[in-house]
Parts: structure tokens; C-alpha cells; sequence
């Protein structure tokens, strides 16, 4: 919603900006009278507003930039587009270029010059005439910012990549004698997590640090400011301050992510697709564009390469690991996803165990194992017959495409059981809707009766109620000892039970027989308990995933249904091992995609040991599984995401204290986000020495003389009972660009803010722009005279709170 501020006069600018988003004004110079567009939230109407304000800032970026003059030396805008680089390595071929969207959100590595006064755009090695301009963006316009030279790093193990961007960019818009704050936006792929960010600048260096809690509140003494933010899409947003015209600002960002696994093989896909306005204008030193792949499947079986985004050129193969790098001078950036697809060549079932010694700074000093399980291109075992049962929250909060989105996934599963399955549906909020009070054969007929009753009776109202529907999908499942049971519970709220649900589910579940009840649960934003639901699934040996903004559901849920329909071996074991702790602590169920599980333990393993399970008709089959070392995979690095989500749903679940402790340690040590410990980005002067990667206590001190911002949205919390009261929906959560106007909201709904509007300098403001010449110079000499009894020092101090929070 667009506010234009109330204030005298008329609103004039230059023609050159007649067709710009009128997210502010620009007046002449004879006038003196600046007007400005306000962005404010309207309603849960607009839920994506972080993205749009985002996309908002940029147009307005770009329109900005047409001020620049760059004189001779400009080169063509529309550079000539090369030939696509997607190159097939085999017969088997697929597309994954994606078009820039035109919302202009990251598709790739970004910066961007975030523009308060528009005044200050132009050409810092050319002083161009340029009208001048009172006012100001608000919201801040961004320009995009020229790149120089990209690199990225990939490591693939088993089913986990690592990447390393590397990029140059240089603030070509803002005039040399001005600085300006510049925001990085790094789009991470399929499940990704930020591992560490380095930042140079011509005066300045930025890094990041994990910290204790201990060592959180020390920070939080000295520093109110906050820097960070997870966009929807995935991409996570900061900002480094006073970045001087013409300067160059190198960022080295790491992430880990998910491979993919579908139709037999696994992809990679990172967002790598570049915006035409961010390649340079003016020509210099060549552009230089640099991949690196290393894989190493964790076999040693042929790793068969199927498709590849980039001209990559091998540079190393042997038995399970395979090397590519592609780097070339380039008239235009990349202009689709970097992607990469490879199979793992085998007909029948892989397996294998990985060892590992600890480190000496390992503060657990058991040994370290990774247990896989790769399907094989033969379907050889027939498919298991199935009970299924799906749990599908319809509590205020999912009006809309939550439910919508939720109902077209459950549809989709339906028409992939067979005849001989049978199903059920039963919705809830406060009570519960049943499809049917027993199970159905899943026949053409009880499925489109199903879809049909699905499309008539939910409806998204009233609140949550979890453990009705759990005790009642119990009751329908399990009851003829001839299929697999399978419940699937999708929701987006946090009850107060959940731990007594627990409970009451480990009671049905830890028999560890055929018949116990598979749980396979779904998490929509970031207000359910994604442990609770992680906890229900490892005791269902079962699958999680969630989505945490509305549009993945789309992707996420349908594929989480499709893995869990599709069992292969059911009650996986391996035998002969002793003094074994495994994360999860329970082995999920086989499925058609890759099973990996790690864990510590003490003693030794065999060369060879028994994997064990039951097939579609219940009779034992067992695996041999070799051992060895892991070569070239660290296996603390591939596991430990893994095993500190398994442990903190303990440490939630147990109220472990000492387990918290443990995770604390293994995050700062692995520099891997978890729930009690905090990333922290450290700005400092560039001759000063870098700060230790870890922070024991005594390294506190060397904070001091640092400026320290703790960073957001690193961690996904433990759900928020009364945002689902209050059936808040999901995404309405997502941090706002620029926050100030919403954290004064909040403030506001307190006696404590009702003060605040009516004495801070806000209102004081624009108190001021509707008086007239008497009263203003009556209020001047007020407020001085209340400078000498310190009156204003409050208003000062909360002034710096608003400008720390815009930070």
C-alpha cells in the first residue's frame, strides 16, 4: 500500500523520471518542499511483502542508474547474448535454465548500493551535470551493483554439496566523495545453510563467528544492532555499512545444500543465472567466470555423468569420484542456473559404511560412521501393500494456498496408490472431519469420491488440535498385519501437548514390529515445531521436510509423499555392531531414494556386516555391507547438520541441558548453525589481526574493539503456540526489508509505545511540517529549554534504537 505524506506544496521532477515507481520524489531545486512515498504493511493480504518491497527497490535502482553518464567509454547496454552453454554429457538430457523472474528476485549472487539520497547517483570516475534532487527513497532504492569476476567452489559427498562463492563487485553508482551502505543477497539452493560469509571493502573487513549464549549476551550489551535476513526463495540478505564511490567489495560466501535424487540420479542446481544490468558498462579488464565440481559419490562404482549447465571439462575420474572445472573470459555472465546431474552406476541395491577418526579438537572422541543405502536402477522387490492415512491441518491459518497447495499434493498421492492400497482422510483444526470412519480401498471410484469430499468439506477454520487426529489415524491402521501402515500429518501450527504426543507415540511406535505406524510429517513456515515433527518422524521411521515459505510446497510436499509411498525395505537394522548411537536414532525406512545415517561409536567394526529388513511380503532380507575408511569424504562435515537437528529434538524433547551444551560445542566447532549458539558478523579495520574461528570465554575480549552484529534467521526455532492462537498465517513472519515501521507497531501496542508516538522525534516531525512559522519557533525554544533538564536524551536514545534496528 502506497502512503504519500501530507505536506504543502506540489510534487515536481524531472521528466527523465515521469515512468519511475513512484516509491519517492525528486523536486527541483527552486523548490523546497520534498514529498516521499512510505511503504507501509497493509494486511495479511499481502503476505509477500519482503519480496515486494525488495523487487520495488530494485526497479527504482534501476531507474536511478539512468542518471549515470559514463561518457565515451560506454559500452553497448544490450550486449550481443552467446550461445547456451547447456551441454549434454550423455544421451540422457534435461533443462534447468531458469529466466530472470521478473519480480527481481536473486537468481545469483548479488550486491547492491542501497540509495537514501538520489542525489548522490552518479558516475565516480566521471562527474556528470546532473538537476539536483531534494527528498528521499523510501524504501531505499537498490542498485545493483557491476560484477567483475565470479567463482564457485562445489564439493559433492554422498548427498551433500558444499559451495564456495567468490565474487568482486564495484559501487559504480554512487559519486567517489560519497559512501553508501551496500546489501549482499546470496540465493542458496535445495535445503541450503550458511556456513560463513568474508567480506572486504577498501577500509573494512567483515567475517563471521558462531558464539555460545554465554557470549551472546555479552554482544548484546554492547551492540543493539541486527544484520540479516532469510527472503523467501531461500536467499539470505545483509548489510555492511559506509562503502566508499568507486570502491570494490569482495564477498566470499559458503553454503551447504541438498542434492537432489529423482529417477536415479542426483542433481545439483545453484542459482547462478545473472541479470544483464549487473555486467559493466564501461569496458576494463576481461570478465572472468571460474567453476570448479569435485563429486565423490562415497562407492566405488562408476559415476556416470548425465547433464551439465556449463561447458565443464573433466579433469579427474576414478572409482566413485569424478573433478570438472570450466573458467573463461566471457562477454556476459551466466545467464541460467548452474546445474549438474549424475548417476551412481549399479543395477541392484548399493551399500556401504564409512569410518572416520575424530579429530584431537573433537570434543567427542568416539569414532565416526556413515551408513548408506543406494537403490538400484532394477526394481526387483514388488511394491509393499499399504494403509495409508494423511493428516491435513485446516485451522484458520491455512486459508488459501497452504491448504490449497496441501489438498493438490494429497490429490497427486492418491492417484499413485494401487488398487489393492487403502486410505483414508482425516482434517482437523479444533476437531475432526473423517473421509470415511474406516479405511477405503483405493479404487478409481473411493479416490475421486475422496477428491470430491476433499474439495466440498475443507475448509480452512477454528484452531489446532494435534493429538485427536493422531490417536484417531492409530485406531484405522495396523489392524491386518498384511500391509504397511502410513501416516503423513501436514501442518503449520505449534500445540502445547506436543511433547505428551510424543509420548504417547513412542508407547505405539518403539515395539519395532511390521505393523507400527510409519509417520511421515510436514512443516509449513516457521510457527510449527519443525523438531516436534522431526521427533515424530524419527520415531515413525519416517521422512521430514518443510516449507518454510508458501511457494515450496509445491515442490517439497509432493516429493516428500512420493519417497514415503515408495518403501523398499521396511525395519532396516544392522547387526553385529555394539555401543552404537546413530542420528536418527531410529534407521528411516528404504525407499526409492538414497538412505544415509550416521552416528558415533566406540570399538571396531568388522569388514563386512548384516544389514537387515523386510520386503513387501514380510519375509527377512539381508545386505552385506562393506567397511572401510573414508577417503577423501569428511564425514564430519557431510553428517553434522544431520546429527544436530537429531540431537537438538532430544535436547527439545528431554529438556537436556548437557545435550545442549554438547550441540553448542559441535556447532562452534563444525561452524554450523544450530539453535543455542549465535552467528555473529564482525566488522573491523583490515590491518587489524583476524579473530579465532572459535570463541572460547577468554576470546570475548578481542569483540571489544569490533563492531559486532548478530545475525538472523540462522536457526528455525521451536514453533510459536500463540502465533497459531492466533492463526497467524504462514509467511507472515518473513523479516521486512526495512523493519523500523514494524517494530514501532509493536511498540505501539504498549502503554510504552502509545508514549512513544505521541513524544518521539517521528511525530515530532511531522508535528512540525503543519505548523506554522510561530509555533515552530515556539517549539524550538521548548525543546532547548528541555535539553537542560536531559528531557531530550530520551528521545535521542530512542532515535539510535530506531537507527540500529534499520541497520
Amino acid at each position: 500500500m502506497l502512503i504519500k505524506s501530507k505536506r504543502r506544496g506540489t510534487l515536481e521532477h524531472d521528466p527523465q523520471y515521469s515512468k519511475a515507481s513512484p516509491l519517492y520524489s525528486l523536486s527541483h531545486s527552486h523548490s523546497h518542499t520534498d514529498c516521499h512515498y512510505q511503504l507501509l504493511p497493509t494486511s495479511s493480504d499481502d503476505l509477500l511483502m519482503a519480496v515486494d518491497e525488495f523487487s520495488k527497490s530494485v526497479q527504482m535502482g534501476l531507474q536511478l542508474s539512468k542518471r549515470i553518464s559514463y561518457g565515451k567509454d560506454k559500452a553497448s547496454m544490450t550486449v550481443p547474448k552467446t550461445p547456451s552453454m547447456k551441454k549434454s554429457l550423455s544421451s540422457c538430457s534435461s533443462s534447468s535454465s531458469l529466466r530472470l523472474p521478473e519480480n527481481q528476485r536473486p537468481t545469483a549472487p548479488m550486491v547492491y548500493a542501497v540509495i537514501v539520497d538520489p542525489s548522490v547517483v552518479d558516475n565516480p570516475d566521471i562527474c556528470s551535470y546532473q538537476p539536483y534532487v531534494y527528498g528521499h527513497c523510501d524504501p531505499p532504492a537498490l542498485v545493483p551493483l557491476h560484477m567483475h569476476g565470479i567463482t564457485m567452489e562445489v564439493d559433492c559427498y554422498l548427498d551433500t554439496a558444499f559451495v564456495t562463492v567468490t565474487g568482486t563487485w564495484r559501487v559504480h553508482c554512487v559519486t567517489s566523495a560519497t559512501c553508501c551502505d551496500c546489501r549482499i543477497a546470496i540465493p542458496m539452493g535445495e535445503q541450503g545453510s550458511v556456513l560463513g560469509i568474508e567480506v572486504e571493502t577498501t577500509r573494512r573487513s567483515y567475517s563471521t563467528k558462531f558464539i555460545t549464549p554465554q557470549n551472546e549476551k555479552e554482544v548484546e550489551k554492547s551492540t543493539k544492532t541486527k544484520n540479516g535476513f532469510l527472503m523467501k526463495g531461500n536467499t539470505y540478505m545483509f548489510k555492511i555499512s559506509q562503502v566508499e564511490g568507486g570502491s570494490y567489495i569482495h564477498v566470499t560466501f559458503k553454503w551447504s545444500q541438498k542434492l537432489l535424487y529423482q529417477d536415479h540420479q542426483f542433481s545439483l542446481n545453484v542459482p547462478f543465472t545473472f541479470p544483464d544490468h549487473v555486467h559493466p558498462v564501461v569496458k576494463t579488464t576481461p570478465n572472468k567466470e571460474k567453476l570448479v565440481l569435485n563429486v565423490n559419490s562415497g562407492t566405488n562404482t562408476e559415476i556416470i555423468c548425465n547433464f551439465s549447465s556449463h561447458p565443464l571439462q573433466e579433469t579427474k575420474r576414478q572409482s566413485g569420484e569424478l573433478a570438472f572445472s570450466y573458467e573463461a573470459k566471457v562477454k556476459k555472465w551466466s545467464t541460467e542456473d548452474f546445474y549438474f546431474s549424475f548417476s551412481v552406476s549399479s543395477e541392484d541395491i548399493l551399500a556401504g559404511i564409512l569410518l572416520q577418526t575424530p579429530s584431537l579438537h573433537d570434543y567427542d572422541q568416539r569414532n565416526m560412521f556413515c551408513f548408506y543405502l543406494f537403490p538400484g536402477s532394477n526394481k526387483i522387490l514388488k511394491p509393499f501393500r499399504k494403509e495409508v492415512v494423511f493428516l491435513i491441518d485446516i485451522s484458520a491459518s491455512m486459508q488459501d494456498d497452504p491448504l490449497e497447495k496441501s489438498k493438490d499434493a494429497v490429490i497427486g498421492s492418491l492417484s499413485e496408490l494401487n488398487q489393492e492400497d487403502s486410505f483414508n482422510i482425516i482434517a482437523f483444526n479444533g476437531n475432526i472431519q473423517s473421509f470415511s470412519s474406516t479405511l477405503e480401498s483405493a479404487t478409481e471410484d473411493g479416490i475421486t469420491n475422496a477428491i470430491e469430499w476433499m474439495h466440498n468439506t475443507l475448509i480452512a477454520e477454528g484452531g489446532t488440535n494435534l493429538l485427536l487426529p493422531i490417536k484417531q489415524a492409530f485406531d484405522m491402521v495396523g489392524k491386518t498385519g498384511e500391509s504397511i501402515p502410513l501416516i503423513f500429518l501436514i501442518t503449520d501450527g505449534t500445540v502445547e501437548d506436543e511433547k505428551d504426543i510424543c509420548n504417547i507415540i513412542r508407547d505405539h511406535v518403539m515395539d519395532g514390529g511390521i505393523n507400527s505406524p510409519r509417520i511421515s510429517t510436514f512443516g509449513i513456515g516457521s510457527y510449527c515445531n519443525h523438531y516436534f515433527l522431526q521427533m515424530l518422524a524419527h520415531m515413525g521411521r519416517g521422512c521430514y521436510d518443510a516449507a518454510y515459505d508458501i511457494d515450496s510446497i509445491n515442490d517439497r510436499l509432493p516429493r516428500l509423499l512420493n519417497n514415503a509411498l515408495s518403501p523398499v525395505l521396511a525395519n532396516v537394522t544392522i547387526d553385529g555392531i555394539e555401543t552404537i548411537e546413530m542420528y536418527p536414532f531410529r534407521i528411516p525406512d528404504f525407499t526409492e531414494s538414497p538412505l544415509i545415517v550416521s552416528g558415533r561409536y566406540n570399538g571396531n567394526f568388522p569388514d563386512i556386516v548384516k544389514a537387515k529388513g523386510f520386503i513387501a511380503d514380510l519375509s527377512a532380507f539381508n545386505i552385506d555391507v562393506k567397511v572401510r575408511k573414508s577417503k577423501g569424504i569428511p564425514l564430519h562435515k557431510v553428517c553434522v547438520r544431520k546429527e544436530i537437528d537429531t540431537l537438538t529434538a532430544h535436547a527439545w524433547l528431554d529438556q537436556n541441558k548437557q545435550l545442549e551444551e554438547n550441540i553448542a560445542k559441535m556447532s562452534l566447532q563444525m561452524g554450523v548453525p544450530s539453535e543455542y549458539t549465535h552467528m555473529i558478523l564482525i566488522q573491523g579495520d583490515k590491518v587489524k589481526p583476524a579473530i579465532e574461528s572459535v570463541l572460547p570465554e577468554e576470546e570475548c575480549s578481542k569483540l571489544e574493539n569490533h563492531k559486532v552484529m548478530l545475525l538472523r534467521n540462522l536457526s528455525v526455532g521451536f514453533g510459536n503456540v500463540t502465533a497459531t492462537v492466533d492463526n497467524l498465517p504462514p509467511g507472515i513472519e518473513e523479516v521486512k526489508l526495512n523493519e523500523p515501521a514494524g517494530m514501532m507497531m509493536k511498540a505501539a501496542s504498549s502503554c510504552y509505545g502509545v508514549v512513544l508516538d505521541r513524544v518521539c522525534c517521528v511525530s515530532l516531525i511531522r508535528t512540525c511540517s503543519q505548523m506554522n512559522d510561530q509555533c515552530a519557533i515556539a517549539l524550538t525554544q521548548l525543546c532547548t529549554a528541555l535539553a537542560c533538564f536531559e528531557c531530550l536524551n530520551c528521545c535521542c536514545e530512542i532515535c539510535d534504537s530506531c537507527s540500529d534496528l534499520c541497520q
